[in-house]
C-alpha cells in the first residue's frame, strides 16, 4: 500500500502517455479502431456482416468494460488509503499504474502530496513541542533550584537563630511570654520551610532528572498517599528509554491524576503502571475510589484537570483515555508515541 510519492510525469513514452489519456478520449479511440472492420464488412454478404457486426459489439464490451475496471481501479486505492489515514497511518500512499486515467493519477498524486507535508509538519510541531517543553522544564528546574537552595536555606537559618535565641533566653517567669512567641515564630517558619521544599519538588522534581520516570513516579507516589494512609504501588516494563519530553509529560499526567484521586475519590489504594518500548508508552493510574460520572463531567465543564491532562498530551503527539463510573473507581489512561533517536 505503501509507495513513494512521485511527481505526475510530463514527458515519457508516446504508449505512456496513451495509456494515461482520459478514460473518455480511451473509450471513443478504442471504439473507432473496433468498429472499423464494422464499418468496412458493409460491403460483405449479410450472414458475415452479421457475424462481424455481432463479434465487433461483444468485444466493444468486454473491452470497454476493461478499460473502465482497470481506469478507475486507483479509486478503490484512493478509498483504501483514505481509510488507512482515518485510522492513523499517515504513511499510506496511494499507488499509481501506467493505466491510471490522467485526472485520477492528479488526485492520487495531490493526495501523496498533501500526506507528505502533513507528515513534514508533525515532525516539526514534534520538535517544536520538545523544545518547548525543554524550555518550561529547565525554567521550572531553575525555580526549584533557587527555592531550595535560596529560600529555604535562608528559612534554614532563621529557625536555627530562633533556636538558639530560644536556648539563650533564661526561663524566668518575666522571660515567659518571649519564650512563647520565639516557639510560635519556630513554628511558623518550620511550616513556612516545609511549603517551600514542597513547593520546590511539585515545580520540578529532582529525581526526574537524575533517576528517571519510574523512580520519579515512586517518589510522587510515597509523598502524596502514604502520609494520608493511601497504599500506591509503582509497577514499571521499560523495554526502550524515554524521551525527556514524554517522561516530563507522564508525570504532570501522573501528578494531576494522582491529585484528582485524592480530592474527589477517596480511595483506598491506587496503582499506577508504566509500559514502555521503542514505538510508545503507556501510563495507567487505577484507583479503587468512589469515581464520577465522565459524560456528566465533560459537559459541564468541571473538568478542568482532565483538560490539563490532555493539553499536555497534545504536545506529544498523545492521547488521553479516561474509564470511570460512580462507585466503581477510575482508570486513567495516557498513550503517546516514543520514537528513538538515531544514533
Amino acid at each position: 500500500m505503501t509507495t513513494p510519492t512521485q511527481a505526475l510525469p510530463r514527458s515519457g513514452g508516446r504508449f505512456r502517455r496513451l495509456l494515461r489519456m482520459p478514460l473518455l478520449q480511451k473509450l471513443i479511440v478504442a471504439d473507432l479502431i473496433i468498429n472499423a472492420p464494422a464499418f468496412a464488412a458493409v460491403s460483405f454478404p449479410l450472414p458475415q456482416q452479421a457475424c462481424i457486426m455481432t463479434a465487433t459489439l461483444v468485444f466493444t464490451l468486454l473491452l470497454n468494460a476493461g478499460l473502465v475496471y482497470w481506469t478507475l481501479l486507483p479509486l478503490r486505492a484512493l478509498e483504501l488509503t483514505a481509510a488507512h489515514v482515518a485510522k492513523g497511518d499517515l504513511t499510506a500512499r496511494v499507488p499509481i499504474s501506467d493505466w491510471t486515467d490522467r485526472n485520477v493519477a492528479r488526485i492520487a498524486f495531490t493526495l501523496n502530496a498533501l500526506l507528505d507535508r502533513l507528515l513534514s509538519d508533525q515532525a516539526r510541531v514534534r520538535h517544536l513541542s520538545a523544545q518547548a517543553i525543554g524550555a518550561a522544564d529547565a525554567e521550572r528546574a531553575h525555580l526549584a533550584r533557587e527555592l531550595h537552595d535560596s529560600t529555604a536555606q535562608s528559612l534554614s537559618a532563621v529557625d536555627m537563630l530562633l533556636t538558639a535565641t530560644w536556648h539563650e533566653t533564661p526561663a524566668h517567669p518575666a522571660n515567659t511570654l518571649l519564650r512563647d512567641r520565639l516557639c510560635v515564630m519556630q513554628d511558623v517558619v518550620r511550616d513556612a520551610l516545609h511549603e517551600v521544599r514542597t513547593l520546590s519538588h511539585n515545580v520540578h522534581p529532582s529525581a526526574l532528572d537524575h533517576l528517571g520516570l519510574a523512580v520519579a513516579l515512586e517518589v510522587l507516589v510515597g509523598r502524596l498517599l502514604k502520609p494520608i494512609g493511601i497504599h500506591g504501588t509503582v509497577e514499571a516494563h521499560l523495554k526502550a528509554p524515554l524521551s525527556p519530553p514524554l517522561a516530563s509529560v507522564l508525570y504532570r499526567v501522573a501528578q494531576e491524576a494522582l491529585g484528582n484521586a485524592m480530592r474527589h475519590g477517596k480511595p483506598r489504594s491506587v496503582s499506577l503502571l508504566l509500559v514502555a518500548d521503542a514505538y510508545s508508552a503507556r501510563l495507567s493510574i487505577r484507583d479503587d475510589g468512589c469515581g464520577f460520572d465522565l459524560a456528566s463531567v465533560e459537559s459541564t465543564r468541571h473538568g478542568m484537570g482532565l483538560f490539563m491532562m490532555r493539553e499536555r498530551l497534545m504536545l506529544v503527539q498523545g492521547t488521553l483515555v479516561v474509564e470511570s463510573d460512580i462507585g466503581l473507581g477510575t482508570l486513567v489512561r495516557a498513550i503517546a508515541p516514543n520514537p528513538q533517536e538515531a544514533a
